[in-house]
């Protein structure tokens, strides 16, 4: 457990003052205020607070505490027993159950206070399986702002067990794809990676004030097929990157980046919200309390569209169905990605 603070102004210009320290005591606050007044001594116009917000996304209760390190250990030993169970060529298991909890409080000269109690746990199943001197492996991972007990649910940890085994079997079997160009369909849930790494940094505020995103200064044109909206939202309820408020106090929301296939705006934080001359949308995120704020996603997805997945499918002749991906990277001044698929079919 540790605690830290941090101050920032933010006066109508480009530059805002910012300091922090890593312990909450009278004399670090007096510090951190005396540093920012060397930095900034101005007296100019400080932009007005965030809309106040009571409402709560998920629970305010500590995860960390209210299940024994002890029942945490044979959760993880149970799960390394089951997988094992499963199938003779499991040679390795490998489970990781993590948690946080952090308060957030945010208070303006103004008057201005907002607090924000974010729990957040997560379950990791890693196998791997061997045969004929071959190894492959298989992941599943779920999580959430909420406690563990939904993890701790058999039915929850199986289809861990399941979902990851099954992926290490077929990778077993698998053989080099062919190589060259060829139509990609993307299953749902991890090729959403690809959208994270290949739109979502690009649409992010600051990237697009200073210019060095491939969407800058796009807004209003097509960037994706008809029947694409793409949207960020922090305000759905216990997801991973869901936010009751960002780290600068504003609520979030659903912001639509992406609508029919056209650009219709990007993330934003309240510093380049304001020199772009638009409203904040929620994104202010923060590394740590030694970082400032900046424009950076929260839950960011493809709304569904109006296709039949198994008409797609069904009509594709050759082409390669990725099912699972794994890392990737962007250039978001070129647009150019490269990603890794965990898992796909021919």
């Amino acid at each position: 457990t540790d605690g830290s603070i941090s101050a920032i102004v933010a006066p109508a210009r480009r530059i805002a003052a910012f300091a922090h320290a890593s312990e909450i005591s009278e004399a670090a606050i007096r510090r951190a205020g005396a540093t920012m007044a060397l930095i900034d001594p101005s007296a100019g116009a400080k932009a007005p607070p965030p809309q106040g917000n009571n409402r709560h996304l998920y629970t305010d209760a500590d995860p960390l505490d209210l299940i024994p390190f002890a029942d945490k250990v044979n959760l993880c030993q149970a799960i390394d027993a089951a997988a094992r169970a499963r199938d003779p060529r499991v040679a390795q298991v490998s489970v990781s159950l993590a948690g946080s909890w952090s308060v957030v409080e945010i208070v303006r000269p103004d008057g201005f206070v907002a607090t924000d109690v974010r729990p957040l746990v997560r379950l990791n199943i890693q196998i791997v399986v061997e045969a004929n001197g071959r190894r492959e492996t298989g992941t599943f991972g779920i999580g959430g702002r909420y406690l563990y007990d939904r993890l701790f649910e058999p039915a929850t940890w199986n289809r861990g067990i399941d979902e990851a085994l099954a992926q290490a079997l077929v990778n077993l079997e698998a053989v080099a794809a062919p190589a060259g160009e060829m139509t990609v369909l993307l299953g749902p849930g991890w090729p959403g990676i690809l959208l994270h790494e290949a739109i979502g940094h690009g649409l992010e505020g600051d990237f697009n004030r200073k210019g060095t995103s491939a969407f800058a200064g796009r807004i209003g044109d097509r960037v994706a097929a008809p029947g694409i909206t793409i949207v960020d939202d922090g305000s759905l309820p216990d997801r991973r990157g869901s936010l009751s408020i960002d780290d600068e106090g504003t609520p979030t929301r659903e912001t639509i980046l992406i609508e029919d296939g056209i650009l219709k705006g990007y993330m934003q934080d309240r510093l380049n919200a304001r020199l772009m001359g638009v409203a904040a949308t929620g994104n202010g995120r923060r590394e740590s309390y030694a970082h400032a704020p900046m424009p950076r996603m929260t839950n960011t997805f493809m709304k569904a569209g109006r296709d039949d997945p198994a008409e797609l499918l069904a009509r594709t002749k050759r082409g390669i169905f990725a099912k699972s991906f794994g890392g990737g990277s962007v250039d978001i001044v070129s647009g150019k990605f490269v990603f890794s698929c965990t898992e796909a079919y021919l």
